[in-house]
Formats: C-alpha cells, structure tokens, sequence
C-alpha cells in the first residue's frame, strides 16, 4: 500500500517546487526552466502512475486472463 504514496510526489514536484524553480535562464530545449521544469513534472507523473498500477496487486492477472480481485 506505501508505493501509493508515490503519487504525492508530483504534486510536490509541480505545485511546492514551482517556486523554487520560477526563473527563465537557463533555457531547455528552447523553454524557459520554469516551464521545463512543469513540462518534465507532466511525464514524470504518467511514468510514476504507471509504476503504481503495475505495483498495484489489484491490477495482477492470473495464468488464466482473468483478473484477480480481492
């Protein structure tokens, strides 16, 4: 159940490290840091959603196909 805890982490990422981040130079791949900062906190969260729904013991199937639900 811990791993779901990694879903905090963009939140943290986008809302609490904005402020920290909030500067044009240095420019990244063409974008201002901040936005690239927002931009990489994006794919960041469907890689990290990804890996909670493959950790996630709901999601596992059995040899069969069929789903397992508890």
């Amino acid at each position: 159940m811990s791993f779901r805890l990694l879903a905090v982490l963009p939140f943290i990422g986008i809302l609490l490290g904005v402020p920290f981040v909030n500067r044009v130079e240095p420019l990244v791949l063409g974008m201002p840091f901040v936005l690239a900062w927002i931009v990489m906190w994006v794919v960041l969260s469907s890689v990290i959603m990804g890996i909670i729904y493959k950790l996630d013991p709901v999601n596992r199937q059995t040899s069969s196909g069929e789903e397992v639900r508890s």
